[in-house]
């Protein structure tokens, strides 16, 4: 498959490498999620340049170091001593060429130190701080999760929605709406996966679960793998979580009482600001404080999987896949439903024409819930929409009675538009 968008960040990243080599080093930090295609960009981005590549897997550190020391000789065409067996003499050695001439240095699962030596990381920004100034090296690592100093941080997200409509424009161009989000419903947008069916099926509904739901398939074990390789060994409480809230338990003590009363506050805070995995919902202009807070999985491929393969294990274990397809299919209305719903959510999002969007909905009971509500950037305009996958099936007259209760209790002020969104306004 080619290579789609990610025009801002080739431009940033060829910017930086500029002003690495020819005023002094600068590190780059690339963080997104496993799959989102970190890799691809930077190999883009590095093209025709020398480079030095370094894989961090799960070895012990003289390993890797011999690994890395063979990498670093072919790629730079020269001598590398055999003896060094720490990655800091080996980074002090890349520092001290750099000193001659400008290369690419890239460190991919950047992360994946802390499991072999967490003290390398204090070892490299010692060294970098020592020899930035003087060298010419462009320094990118990679990893899901970062913390430390950089000159510049790129998080990576998934394709947004522009461009998925043109990779199905060029893999399926007789595409219908509900294709394009059983592609978005089933991808959320991530590189890999949508590369995986572009280059296997025909992009329409059936034949896109066919693919997922299949004797050695790669998605029946991805979330499973997934968590694993994110959280290691950690990776059963993860997965807990995520199970509790994709069953419909989706606030905090009603999660932890299903864990058998365990204290899942700090798991929670970095599935959301580390990973991105799981969102935080207030109803609109909720007190941030407010206690009316929901949980929700936002990585739409994750979302799908634990509702499905996850829920359904049993059918896999005993490769009744033409059983999980039936459910997958008599499901796929309903389940499309509420992703549509996060789809028009993007879709505003990607306008620039709002400063705040999300849904609403009283502490007690939902019977006043509406599903999106964004404020203009013009003051004192909103928009109040109901998402359905078909309009016949919208009420006018009980949605309005939502949003004049809604201006009452939050928007007294605002002029408020009601629109009623389905598969046709995609």
């Amino acid at each position: 498959m080619k290579f789609y968008n990610r025009t801002s960040e080739l431009d940033e990243l060829r910017r930086i490498q500029k002003l690495s080599f020819e005023d002094h080093s600068r590190l780059t930090v690339i963080t997104g999620r496993r799959r989102i295609g970190k890799t691809s960009l930077v190999m883009n981005a590095i093209d025709g340049t020398p480079w030095v590549y370094l894989f961090v897997g799960r070895k012990s550190e003289a390993s890797i170091c011999a690994e890395f020391t063979a990498n670093i000789s072919k790629s730079l065409d020269c001598y590398v001593p055999v003896e060094i067996k720490s990655f800091r003499s080996l980074f002090h050695f890349l520092m001290e060429k750099a000193e001659n001439r400008p290369f690419n240095l890239i460190i991919d699962e950047f992360q994946e130190f802390y499991n072999i030596n967490a003290s390398i990381y204090s070892d490299l920004q010692n060294i970098w701080d020592q020899y930035r100034h003087k060298t010419k090296m462009n320094l990118i690592v990679c990893g899901s999760v970062y913390s430390g100093r950089a000159d510049n941080i790129i998080k990576l997200s998934a394709f947004d929605l522009t461009t998925l409509k043109d990779i199905m424009k060029d893999f399926h161009p007789q595409y219908t709406n509900d294709d394009l989000l059983a592609l978005y419903a089933f991808t959320g947008g991530v590189p890999k996966y949508v590369e995986l069916f572009c280059e296997n099926v025909t992009l329409s509904v059936d034949e896109m679960i066919h693919f997922m739901v299949r004797q050695n398939s790669s998605f029946t074990e991805e979330g499973k793998h997934l968590l694993i390789e994110e959280f290691g060994k950690n990776f059963a409480t993860y997965f807990s979580i995520l199970s509790a809230i994709s069953g419909g338990i989706n606030t905090q003590p009603t999660i932890e009482a299903a864990l058998g009363d365990k204290n899942i506050g700090g798991h929670i805070k970095r599935l959301i600001g580390d990973y991105n995995i799981i969102v935080r919902l207030r109803p609109l202009l909720a007190k941030e404080g407010s206690l009316t807070v929901r949980y929700e999985i936002q990585d739409n491929f994750l979302r799908f999987w634990f509702n499905y393969f996850d829920r359904h294990r049993s059918l896999i274990e005993i490769k009744n896949f033409d059983g999980l397809n039936s459910i997958i299919k008599n499901d796929y209305s309903t389940y499309s439903g509420k992703i549509l719903e996060t789809y028009f959510k993007q879709k505003f999002a990607e306008s620039m024409k709002y400063r705040v969007i999300g849904s609403w909905w009283e502490p007690k009971g939902a019977q006043n819930e509406i599903d999106i509500v964004a404020l203009d950037l013009e003051k004192n305009k909103a928009i109040a929409v109901e998402v359905k996958r078909n309009k016949k099936n919208f009420k006018e007259e009980l949605f309005l009675a939502k949003v004049e209760h809604l201006k009452n209790k939050v928007l007294p002020n605002y002029t408020i538009e009601t629109l009623c969104l389905s598969l046709e306004d995609m």
